[in-house]
């Protein structure tokens, strides 16, 4: 289960990584174009923060785990992460973009998993 925990914090940690480095070097306007329709709805700098957010989750779901320095900012950072795809779901349906709920459940439940799994039974 160590490796699975390990395996699913990592392909998050990615996906994040990715996605708040995106909305932290583009304007909205080009996020707006190539794809990210929802980020009319929100200003630059709530864009902007949203994809910071997303980065130190990211750092947070790996780093404190690797380094043993206050391991439990690792589960903490899931946690956050399942708020985050909570917000990301009610935009997503507000909009009527049903696709979008899909892939922020699947998130959702994965970084709940790690919350799960490292708060609980396989913490560090």
């Amino acid at each position: 289960m160590n490796v699975a925990l390990w395996t699913i914090a990592s392909l998050l940690a990615l996906a994040f990584l990715g996605a708040g480095l995106m909305k932290l070097s583009q304007p909205k306007e080009k996020l707006a174009a190539s794809g990210m329709a929802w980020t009319e709805d929100f200003s630059s700098g709530a864009v902007k923060g949203i994809g910071a957010l997303e980065l130190l989750a990211a750092v947070g779901l790996i780093l404190p785990a690797v380094l043993g320095i206050v391991p439990v900012l690792t589960p903490l950072a899931a946690a956050g992460l399942v708020i985050v795809m909570i917000g990301a779901a009610v935009t997503h349906a507000r909009r009527k973009e049903y696709q979008g709920i899909v892939v922020n459940a699947v998130l959702l439940v994965l970084a709940a998993l790690v919350a799960w799994g490292r708060f609980g039974p396989y913490s560090f």
